[in-house]
């Protein structure tokens, strides 16, 4: 098979003419905390999730119906998403007279439903999951001849991500080390290809570095076989970049343009969401957050400026609540404590008065004696508490064992 070739420089600045019309050129953010987490001279963060529609997802989805016949544009376009992508396909649709249906699966969450709506778009809730909506997506394709728009294995797709980086590299042509999140890769296929081939026109060099969730790592299990592999995946807050097998096209310009791929936990990410909405006020979603989450790991290795994007910002209310006890967990900024105490009067009272003296602050508490595990003269206090992070909270728990109290940390007995 012949190997898929990205668009060239040329084509890629083209390109930016194209998407000028419709997206905003979104700002290009330092960072000095990240800055000092990895070493490097200088961090920068690019806003997509800022752009119109909360996500990059708009540049390759308007490039590739602005390509369409006016026999094309007749028939219409389809597209199947669980939110960003359906965003982009339906917002490009209305701006140029397409109709446009989109397949979204049952458990959507509402906002990115209702922005789909309101963006012009029929919406079908078919399927439990993203797979059975695109598989109903291109039945409805062969049923009506709409034209079908994929997500990401598309070089008009492609062409679209990938005007992120000469926006980037023409903010800031110090970049060395360009952090990208990867689902089934064509944010990272474009904006390689972009990146390298400026690169080589200026005489410098750029490395390139994907992330992936590691319940979603489908490419570092593909690039070691030298083929795309389909991997079964695990649940992951990052549904954005949850996709089971890489690209066709894609995995061909990732595995010339891209020098290394990492993975993330879920506690990563949403360690990495909590750390941008407090130092750098931005509301980024899970997979948009990934290349922050590198950063703070230690993944990342670069002493040289270096960049990442946060490709989206759509994230459920609801989920968002979620994920910030849970990042705040991770950071160790938020403690589950289960307390043994005998069952005496002011025993309640004394573990707070010893809480409070070392200025933690308690969120909620819950005090049992049924449960089966306990010895039958003990009680158990489960207290969640907020801390300053990991010492303050190691203070809080030494000064309840000093008190002579049985304290276990976010397990049971």
């Amino acid at each position: 098979m012949t190997k898929y070739t990205p668009p060239t420089l040329e084509e890629f600045e083209q390109t930016r003419e194209t998407v000028r019309r419709v997206v905003q050129r979104t700002p290009l953010a330092t960072s000095r905390f990240l800055a000092e987490q990895i070493g490097a001279s200088q961090v920068y963060v690019k806003c997509e999730n800022l752009q119109r529609t909360g996500a990059y997802k708009l540049r390759g989805a308007y490039n590739r119906l602005s390509k369409m016949s006016e026999e094309e544009r007749a028939r219409g376009v389809v597209a199947a998403s669980a939110g960003n992508h359906a965003q982009g396909v339906a917002f490009a649709a209305r701006e140029l007279g397409i109709t446009a249906t989109i397949f979204m699966p049952l458990g959507v969450a509402l906002p990115k439903l209702q922005a789909t709506r309101n963006y012009g778009a029929h919406v079908e809730l078919v399927g439990v999951n993203v797979e059975e909506s695109l598989a109903a997506a291109n039945r409805f394709a062969e049923d009506t001849g709409a034209l079908f728009i994929p997500p990401f294995d598309d070089p008009a797709v492609i062409a679209g991500q990938g005007t992120i980086a000469l926006e980037m590299l023409e903010d800031a042509p110090d970049i060395e080390t360009l952090v990208v999140p990867i689902g089934g890769g064509g944010l990272i296929s474009g904006m390689a290809a972009a990146a390298k081939q400026w690169a080589e026109a200026n005489d410098k060099a750029i490395r390139v570095v994907g992330v992936q969730a590691e319940n979603a790592a489908a490419y570092p299990v593909s690039l070691a076989a030298g083929h795309p592999v389909t991997i079964k995946t695990k649940a992951t807050i990052a549904d954005g970049i949850a996709v089971a097998k890489p690209g066709i096209l894609n995995f061909d310009v990732i595995s010339e343009y891209v020098d290394d791929v990492v993975t993330v936990s879920d506690d990563d990410i949403a360690r990495a969401i909590v750390l941008m909405l407090e130092r750098s006020k931005l509301l980024v979603e899970p997979a948009g957050a990934a290349g922050v989450a590198a950063m703070i790991t230690g993944k990342i290795n670069s002493a040289g400026p270096t960049a990442t994007v946060l490709s989206g910002g759509n994230i459920d209310p609801l989920l968002l609540q979620r994920v910030i006890g849970h990042g705040l967990a991770a950071a160790n900024r938020y403690l589950k404590l289960r307390i043994l105490l005998p069952d005496h009067p002011g025993q309640l009272v004394r573990t707070a008065e010893i809480v409070a003296a070392q200025h933690a602050n308690v969120i909620e508490v819950l005090h049992t004696r049924h449960a089966t595990e306990l010895p039958i003269s003990d009680v158990e206090l489960e207290l969640h508490i907020e801390t300053r992070g990991s010492e303050h909270g190691a203070q809080v728990v030494a000064a309840l064992r000093e008190a002579g109290y049985v304290v276990r940390v976010g397990e049971r007995y």
